[in-house]
């Protein structure tokens, strides 16, 4: 499709084409690389030119200059490249326009910026045109991002990121025929996925080299040193700056940037500002200069930059190291790191820091004064492993000072445990920081305690945790600072709300978050959020919104982008617990594809992932949620995030009926969320490892942990956990009743516990947990009573008559049974308003089997034919999911080989190729 030349094609076909037209001439301007060669080859293609003579001129070569006897008859002239036209060329040209000529359409293309005269293509004197000549002017302009992605997809067959569309933008300037230059270099590295490097690696195209190097070199001489420091600067740039970058006089300077704009080499950019119209023509400028040249261009760029305001000290920095000074380089990184920190761009700072830290030029004074600034902005910011190895490497200093080393180790062990998750490390590293900076920086040694109170970590038992706390508050009430006050009471809210202490709302008051100390108000936003995951975990869902809005907010008002995503990680978890599943799949994997290099960070939503797998029936990516480009394992993820998939993964094996597997994750699961002490964090856990426990036999035990647990939780405020915790004697109740055989009043205690605990789940809202529950009062139910009772339900006889005395029991029987299918129908409709795709199929077999269908089709239904069934449609989107015959066959309360059967007719009826392929067919 023609898309260059736009509506000049309708101009010069209907000169060509039309007796009443006037002759007409358009002027097609463009700089270097814009495709103006291209719309001359495209209008000459033009299926309405065919008729026509076709004249291409190229000027400056003499082949193509056109003859005389060519002009007779309709005539569509092509002109290229008139800014190289001879003399001789020009004045033919001329006498070719100047002269009406019915039926000639002329399309003469140059570059405004290598015209002789601006603004005159065919030079001096300006053309007489006759009045009867129709004259256009047409500029042709660079892509826009848009159009360079679309080409980039073609060239690249879709593999370009949208960062790499961004730089290719960038260092074009949009310029067509640079942007393919690029693009075909980088198609030669063959990668899986284009990226910014990969732009950047492609370098400079030859086309573009040698445009803006032979321009360079046509300049006299003594004007070629401010084009010198336009690249050097490399940014937009004023006329000043570039006069002081070149080293010239301001006579010599300003005379130099008149040539460089008349010739094209340089542009202008904006009000006083000049560069070059392609960014990466500078590049090549740059590698040109000599050594010496360009670092005495760096450092006069260096004290040009310094007088604007501000002062972007990043980029004098860069100035400066490009020079070889490295004081004057030092200097700059720390004015351009606290100017970043001052401002919340604490990821520029560490950039910079971590890129002057790696360097063995550093002076050890430096290095003690850059150093704690990276820490501080590292464990404000996000992850970095570059800043971990660059601590982790000064800590072993011993020449360094040890409040300087204490407190470097002290980030080094935060950094360790928040962002790179390797906990058992950051905790050794944090106890050993207490130890250097109790003598030398209390404060500081204060918050290494607060640090290590915090429970969330694997490892550590509770009681340990409390002693640190007690220690941290200690120091804390010994020292007037009043960051450090801040510090301890975020943790020591996280840690009261965690264990469920009464007080804990009173302490998540007090946070600072009226403070005027920017210090003090971070860690009242962390405060904030750790109190909402902390009140997530403990079910209470209504404060946890509240700390969340007040905590984001604080947040990103102080800088935090570490404290703002662990929030935005702790809003998942909310939405899957309150029941907001609409859209939750999608966030999980936006956020894990966003925080890719912070997997702690990333816990929670993979978590929620893997939960919303596995109620979706997605069984294969229950797990592989979990693992995916993680390096760290859901083992050893915080304690009670842990301890919640090991109940997703217990729950799982009971599905598949591997009993063993069920009850042996049970007892190291178990084990493992005792040992710290957190109860509330039990909750998860708890029913699930209940019942996996007695289903293998071991009642008692069972028993225990239930023992266990309800005293963990006594006198604590933990609605999660004690809703669990009747979750869990339900569980147990059924399956004591179900293998002891002990009749249908314990399967209606059972009934009874799980409905009391469906409603404990109900008040906080859990509506997913309060659908399984439901879900279980109905089982137990169906199961007392029998499937005679439910006969009955459905066949309303005067039994009366034939029962005698049974008769009151039989009505009471099968009103129950009647309740208990209608709230599993309430089941199924919850489940699937939720999308937990594997529940309602569940609870949809679960109704076929004490209420089956009638037999046969009523009058006048269609056939069933050519159409799924419901049950054909509900095997298939399970295959579809993963499910093995015999897990589909459990849930569904039906044979494998009637799984076998359903599946062969829906992938017939369908044509789906494979089990997979059923899923292009699910509603």
């Amino acid at each position: 499709m023609i898309t260059t030349y736009g509506s000049i094609g309708h101009s010069v076909v209907r000169a060509l084409v039309s007796d009443a037209a006037n002759p007409v001439l358009v002027l097609a301007e463009g700089v270097a690389g814009t495709g103006k060669s291209h719309l001359l080859k495209e209008l000459g293609a033009l299926r309405e030119a065919a008729d026509s003579k076709r004249v291409l001129w190229q000027c400056g070569v003499t082949e193509t200059q056109p003859r005389e006897e060519q002009w007779e008859g309709p005539v569509l002239l092509l002109v290229d490249d008139v800014h190289r036209a001879t003399e001789e060329e020009q004045q033919q040209l001329r006498r070719v326009l100047e002269t009406s000529r019915p039926g000639l359409a002329a399309v003469i293309t140059y570059r405004p910026e290598e015209l002789a005269f601006p603004g005159l293509p065919l030079g001096t004197p300006a053309v007489r045109y006759p009045s009867s000549l129709t004259v256009l002017r047409h500029q042709l302009t660079v892509w826009d991002r848009e159009r360079i992605r679309r080409v980039a997809a073609k060239v690249l067959e879709d593999r370009c990121t949208t960062e790499a569309v961004d730089r290719l933008h960038e260092r074009s300037g949009g310029v067509p025929q640079v942007v393919l230059d690029v693009l075909s270099a980088m198609s030669r590295y063959g990668e899986p996925t284009y990226t910014a490097e990969d732009v950047d690696a492609a370098g400079v195209p030859v086309r573009l080299t040698e445009l803006i190097l032979g321009r360079l070199s046509a300049m006299p001489p003594a004007c070629r040193p401010v084009t010198w420091a336009a690249a050097v600067v490399d940014e937009p740039a004023s006329e000043s700056e570039l006069i002081t970058a070149s080293g010239l006089d301001a006579r010599q300077g300003s005379d130099a940037l008149l040539t460089a704009l008349e010739t094209g080499v340089l542009v202008e950019l904006g009000a006083d500002r000049y560069g070059f119209s392609v960014p990466l023509a500078a590049l090549a400028v740059r590698k040109s200069l000599a050594g010496p040249v360009r670092r005495r261009l760096h450092e006069r760029a260096a004290d040009a930059l310094t007088r604007r305001q501000p002062v972007p000290w990043a980029v004098v920095a860069g100035h400066r190291r490009a020079a070889g000074g490295s004081r004057g380089w030092l200097r700059a990184v720390e004015k351009a790191a606290r100017t970043a920190v001052e401002s919340g761009r604490h990821q520029q700072a560490i950039t910079l820091l971590e890129q002057a830290l790696a360097s063995p030029l550093v002076p050890p004074p430096a290095r003690a004064r850059l150093a704690p600034l990276l820490a501080r902005s590292a464990v404000t910011g996000l992850r970095s492993d570059q800043t971990v190895a660059v601590l982790d490497q000064i800590v072993q200093d011993t020449t360094l000072p040890v409040a300087v080393r204490g407190e470097l180790r002290l980030d080094l062990g935060l950094m360790l445990c928040n962002q790179l998750g390797r906990f058992a490390t950051g905790l050794r590293e944090l106890e050993i920081a207490n130890a250097e900076l109790e003598e030398v920086r209390p404060d500081l040694a204060g918050r290494a305690m607060a640090a290590l109170a915090m429970p969330y970590w694997p490892g550590p038992s509770l009681d340990a945790h409390r002693q640190w706390l007690q220690k941290a508050v200690s120091a804390a009430n010994a020292n007037e600072d009043e960051t450090l006050h801040a510090a301890v009471l975020a943790n020591h809210v996280w840690f009261a709300i965690s264990c469920g202490d009464p007080e804990a709302w009173e302490l998540a008051a007090a946070l600072p978050t009226d403070s005027t100390d920017p210090a003090c108000v971070q860690h009242a936003a962390r405060g904030l959020c750790n109190a909402a995951d902390a009140a997530v975990w403990l079910g209470a869902y209504e404060q946890a919104k509240d700390f969340l809005d007040r905590g984001i907010e604080l947040s990103l008002q102080s800088g935090a982008p570490y404290t703002e995503h662990t929030a935005l990680g702790t809003q998942l978890l909310l939405r899957w617990w309150t029941g907001q599943w609409a859209d939750l799949a999608d966030q999980c994997e936006r956020f894990i594809a966003a925080t890719a290099d912070m997997p702690v960070i990333a816990f929670d939503a993979r978590v929620v992932r893997s939960l919303l797998a596995l109620a979706q029936g997605d069984w294969g990516a229950t797990l592989s949620w979990l693992s995916e480009n993680s390096h760290i394992s859901w083992q050893n993820m915080p304690t009670p995030l842990s301890a919640t998939v090991a109940g997703a993964l217990i729950r799982l094996a009971l599905a598949r009926q591997d009993l063993p597997a069920a009850a042996e994750q049970a007892r190291t699961a178990w084990t493992n969320a005792t040992t710290k002490g957190v109860w509330a964090w039990v909750a998860e856990l708890a029913p699930w490892a209940v019942e996996a426990t007695a289903r293998a036999g071991d009642a008692a035990a069972a028993q225990a942990m239930i023992e266990d647990f309800a005293h963990g939780i006594s006198e604590k405020d933990a609605p999660a956990a004690k809703a669990a915790l009747i979750w869990s004697k339900a569980a147990l109740a059924e399956v004591k009743a179900l293998g002891e055989g002990q009749g249908s009043n314990d399967l209606l205690q059972a009934a009874k516990l799980y409905r009391e605990a469906s409603a404990a789940y109900g008040t906080l809202p859990r509506p997913y947990a309060q659908a399984l529950l439901a879900e279980g009062a109905a089982r137990c139910l169906l199961e007392a009573h029998g499937p005679h009772t439910l006969e009955a339900a459905r066949t309303p006889t005067d039994a009366a008559s034939t029962t005698g005395g049974k008769t009151a029991s039989t009505g009471m029987d099968r009103a129950e049974t009647t309740r208990a299918i209608n709230e599993l129908e309430t089941c199924t409709e919850q489940f699937g308003d939720l999308g937990a795709t594997w529940d309602a199929a569940r609870a949809r077999a679960l109704l076929r089997v004490w209420q089956p269908a009638r037999k046969g089709r009523p009058p006048g239904r269609a056939s069933q034919a050519s159409r799924l069934t419901s049950r054909e449609a509900e095997v298939g989107q399970l295959a579809a999911k993963g499910l093995t015959n015999r897990e589909i066959a459990a849930t569904l309360y039906i044979s494998p080989r009637t799984v076998e059967q359903h599946i062969a007719r829906a992938m017939r009826k369908t044509g789906a190729l494979s089990r997979q392929d059923l899923q292009r067919f699910q509603p």
